[in-house]
């Protein structure tokens, strides 16, 4: 028997736990505390481990998206002469900060970072970084990304154990080098000893995390109806990553995945009469999330999947075989190459859409972010060959200039008619 929906408890605990933590970190670090400024894709296990607060490039882009103040800097990036091509969502930050009116930002901008850290996984994020640090005077340590010869379509299945041989010995002693030259820099800076004995046990932590997400996302994939929207699957699963291995971040998984089971017990479902599984691929479309709910009452049709679950367990999950830091470089070493990047993305990407029972996939394709749009084609090809329907949606995550919905939802609904359809004749 069918229940009405209505929110988990904890989405909005999650919400409100990352409130009251943004709180306490703006109060800090406007008072003069030491923080990091990082990429999304940094090791940020080795900040949290000696205890320097950070603030995620991404995370903060994401902010300024949601005050709707990203069309405004983007307005002014063109105008300062910026090329078109720049990567909306990882230069949002920056063009802020050089805009320089702190008034007008979110907490009142940033203050100057102790360190900041990028890893030069894209063209441009070195840059970006690079200039942040010419107008901040703050140190910068860029990390290397050196490619892997011969990636594995099959990662998933040999990253949690296996990951020597597939991330290959070479890369990995340069990576554990970089990483002992920060941890030296992160010495340096706050005074404390990395506790390398304690960073073992932590990882463990992290580890037994991301098994819970993998039984969540077990859970949704294998539900008769899908028993929870992808906009709350999301903070329940980012909010989390961001204070990964804390125990407010397993406990949260814990209630996470504990109130998904209850619900596909009790039959709970977005859809009661649920008719089309969707994929979104891609990051959060920031400034218009309630687009995720767009096509139930019409066509029964529910995101059921967004990447920041499923990756919990293949992205995250690397035992350390005794050795924490080189397994932290097995985690970093291609984390945004195997979201983004054929041939990581297309065998992964196929095999997600198989375990959710995915009908249509919309892929976000940010044209202006040739890491994360680039390759998308290609897992395009792989999913229609899989019997998926692909529709692509060109725009960005934090850019709301490019995006305009109602023309969206005119290319969307005539698929999902013809799904309907379809299934009508079988």
């Amino acid at each position: 028997m069918s229940h009405e929906y209505s929110p988990l408890q904890s989405t909005a605990a999650a919400t409100e736990y990352q409130r009251e933590w943004a709180k306490g970190l703006r109060a800090q670090i406007t008072s003069g505390a030491q923080y990091a400024f990082v990429n999304a894709d940094t090791p940020h296990e080795l900040f949290h481990h000696i205890g320097l607060p950070i603030v995620t490039n991404q995370w903060w882009s994401a902010i300024i998206a949601a005050k709707q103040l990203s069309e405004y800097y983007f307005d002014f990036m063109e105008a300062a002469g910026f090329h078109e091509r720049l990567a909306r969502y990882s230069s949002l930050p920056l063009i802020a900060e050089l805009e320089g009116d702190t008034s007008r930002q979110p907490w009142g901008g940033l203050p100057t970072p102790s360190i900041l850290c990028a890893r030069q996984s894209a063209d441009d994020h070195q840059k970006i970084f690079s200039l942040w640090a010419e107008k901040t005077g703050a140190p910068l340590a860029l990390l290397s990304s050196p490619a892997v010869p011969s990636p594995q379509p099959n990662w998933w299945r040999l990253a949690r154990t296996g990951w020597e041989s597939l991330y290959e010995t070479d890369r990995l002693d340069l990576m554990v080098a970089e990483f002992e030259a920060l941890i030296e820099q992160l010495e340096a800076l706050t005074g404390r000893r990395f506790d390398h004995e304690g960073f073992a046990h932590y990882m463990d932590r992290i580890n037994l995390q991301e098994r819970i997400y993998e039984e969540a996302s077990e859970l949704i994939a294998n539900a008769p109806r899908c028993p929870i929207r992808i906009s709350e699957q999301i903070p329940n699963v980012m909010i989390p990553q961001w204070h990964r291995g804390s125990d407010w971040a397993i406990g949260h998984a814990t209630r996470f995945r504990d109130g998904v089971a209850e619900r596909v017990r009790a039959g709970v479902s977005v859809v009661e009469k649920e008719q089309i599984r969707m994929m979104w691929i891609g990051a959060g479309l920031w400034f218009d999330t309630s687009f995720y709910s767009a096509f139930e009452e019409s066509h029964g049709a529910v995101f059921a999947w967004s990447m920041y679950l499923p990756f919990a367990a293949d992205g995250y999950i690397r035992e350390s075989n005794g050795d924490p830091l080189r397994a932290l470089a097995a985690r970093v070493s291609a984390m945004n190459e195997q979201l983004h990047q054929p041939p990581w993305i297309n065998s992964w990407m196929v095999e997600q859409a198989r375990r959710y029972r995915i009908d249509v996939a919309l892929m976000l394709i940010p044209e202006h972010d040739r890491f994360s749009g680039h390759g998308s084609l290609f897992a395009k090809q792989a999913l229609e060959e899989a019997g998926v329907r692909v529709i692509e949606v060109w725009s960005d995550m934090v850019d709301p200039r490019q995006w305009n919905r109602s023309e969206m939802l005119a290319r969307i609904v005539p698929e999902l008619d013809a799904v309907l359809a379809g299934k009508q004749l079988t």
